[in-house]
């Protein structure tokens, strides 16, 4: 288990942590300054993880970036805002979000409430619920929660698709030299159509 207190979101602490992530992105984007949370939510002085997530609506869509940490010792509204910039810069996925892309651009952010270290991941993951962390030594990899629902993955094939990217054999999961850890949390997101966050 980690030190990770447990969080439990509302909808209003849910759609403002989105809120904030979108803040944290524009304003390093285009200023390339640090958002400060301001007066946060109570929720968000929790010490607890979170990962945010940037996917492009323009064609088929694709990932624009992805970053965060299930472990930190770090109050959640900093989390958020530091999952945000690292999401938007060039180290998340080769090439940093640019001011025109803003308006096509949905961001959703995971909040951890729980990790657990597990045996049998086969066995323990909830696809759909859990995130996958995968550490091979040094090696490190995770992917968010919804990631094997939009692509139709199995178990199986969701610890495999991690252990890739943490460039480790595909198969690594099944050895008791990998650790593997199921994030639990929520997942809130922006509308494609503009409507209101939904969690999922």
């Amino acid at each position: 288990m980690s030190e990770a207190q447990t969080v439990q979101l509302s909808y209003d602490d849910g759609a403002r942590a989105v809120e904030l992530a979108r803040e944290a992105v524009e304003s390093f984007v285009r200023h390339g300054q640090r958002e400060q949370p301001g007066s946060m939510r109570e929720a968000f002085y929790a010490r607890t993880g979170a990962f945010v997530r940037l996917e492009s609506t323009r064609g088929r869509g694709r990932l624009r970036g992805c970053a965060g940490a299930w472990e930190t010792s770090d109050q959640l509204g900093h989390a958020i805002v530091e999952a945000a910039i690292k999401a938007a810069s060039g180290d998340s996925c080769g090439s940093e979000v640019e001011p025109k892309e803003l308006d096509n651009i949905t961001v959703s952010v995971f909040i951890v409430s729980n990790t657990v270290l597990t045996n049998d991941p086969l066995a323990d993951l909830k696809v759909g619920t859990h995130g996958v962390a995968v550490d091979g030594g040094n090696s490190h990899g995770w992917l968010y929660p919804t990631v094997p629902v939009e692509n139709g993955w199995s178990g199986a094939e969701f610890l495999s698709r991690a252990c890739r990217k943490a460039k480790i054999a595909p198969n690594a999961w099944e050895d008791d030299e990998t650790m593997v850890t199921l994030i639990e949390g929520q997942v809130f997101r922006e509308r494609a159509d503009g409507g209101a966050v939904e969690e999922l």
